[in-house]
C-alpha cells in the first residue's frame, strides 16, 4: 500500500502517539489533517513534517458532538473524501470505581468511545461511495481485559472493540477496512492527563509508562499493520502477556490482577 497523497486524518495529533504517527505518514507523501484541541501544538507537529505543506491543521474539542459533527462537514467539503480515519484522540483514568463520579465515566466515554463513533459515521458514507477506505481505532491492552483504576477507560475501550469490529463485518464487502490497535505501555504523557475520581489530572508520570516503548516505534508497528490490513494488532513489550493469559490461562490472569496494589 503506497501512503503517497493519501488523505488522512488523525485525532489527537498534538502529542504522543497521533504525534508520531502524523511525522512517519508525514514522510511517505500523505496529506494530513491534524485534530486536538490545542492549536499552537498542532502547529509545532505541523511544522516538524517533513511536508509541512501537506499538513491541515483544525482545533476540535472530541466531547462536542456538534463540533465534531461541523468540522468533519468542512473536511469532507474541501477533501471530499477522507482514505484514512485515525481515531486516536482520548483520555485514560487513574481511580477506584467506588471514588469515582459517574460525570467522570461519562466524560471518558464522551471522549474515547463516542467522538470516534460520531466521526465515523459523518466519513463513512463518502468512503462507501468512493468504494474504499481505512478506520483505525486506537484502542489499549485494557480494551481486552480489565484493569484497577482504570474502569471507565477500559469499558470505553471494550465498547470500541464491539462497534468497529461491526463496522468491518458490515461493510468490508464495499471496500471499508478496519484496524483496531491495542497499545500497551507506551512512553507519553497519557497518564500526566488521565482523570481522577473528581475529573481533574492525574499529573503523574506512571513507572511502567516511562518504561514503554516510544510512541515512534509504536507509530511504525500501526503503519505496518495498517500496510497488511491487519483487523487487530498488539503493542507493547511484555504487558502484552495479559491479552494471553486474559484468553488462554484464565486463573492466571485473576491471580495476577488481584494483586495489582491500586495507589
Amino acid at each position: 500500500m503506497s501512503f503517497e497523497g493519501k488523505v488522512i486524518w488523525i485525532t489527537g495529533a498534538s502529542s504522543g502517539i497521533g504525534e508520531a504517527l502524523a511525522y512517519e505518514w508525514s514522510k511517505l507523501g500523505a496529506r494530513l489533517i491534524l485534530s486536538a484541541r490545542r492549536e499552537s501544538e498542532l502547529e509545532r507537529v505541523k511544522n516538524a513534517c517533513v511536508h509541512s505543506e501537506r499538513c491541515t491543521v483544525v482545533t476540535l474539542d472530541l466531547s462536542h458532538q456538534e463540533e465534531i459533527e461541523a468540522v468533519a462537514d468542512r473536511m469532507l467539503q474541501q477533501f471530499g473524501t477522507i482514505d484514512i480515519l485515525v481515531n486516536n484522540g482520548g483520555i485514560s483514568q487513574r481511580s477506584l470505581v467506588v471514588e469515582t463520579d459517574v460525570a467522570v465515566d461519562r466524560r471518558i466515554m464522551e471522549i474515547d468511545y463516542f467522538s470516534g463513533v460520531i466521526l465515523t459515521k459523518k466519513l463513512l458514507p463518502a468512503m462507501v461511495a468512493k468504494g474504499s477506505g481505512h478506520i483505525i481505532a486506537i484502542s489499549s491492552i485494557v480494551g481486552m481485559f480489565g484493569f484497577p483504576l482504570r474502569s471507565a477507560y477500559s469499558a470505553a475501550k471494550h465498547a470500541l472493540h464491539g462497534f468497529y469490529e461491526t463496522v468491518w463485518a458490515e461493510l468490508n464487502t464495499q471496500g471499508i477496512r478496519v484496524t483496531v490497535v491495542c497499545p500497551g505501555r507506551i512512553l507519553t504523557n497519557v497518564s500526566l492527563h488521565a482523570l481522577t475520581k473528581d475529573g481533574t489530572p492525574h499529573g503523574e508520570m506512571d513507572h511502567g509508562q516511562a518504561n514503554g516503548i516510544t510512541a515512534e516505534t509504536c507509530a511504525r508497528r500501526i503503519i505496518k499493520a495498517v500496510r497488511k490490513n491487519k483487523k487487530e494488532v498488539y503493542v507493547g513489550k511484555k504487558d502484552l502477556l495479559m491479552i494471553y493469559f486474559k484468553r488462554y490461562i484464565p486463573w492466571l490472569y485473576y491471580r495476577l490482577v488481584s494483586k495489582v496494589q491500586p495507589k
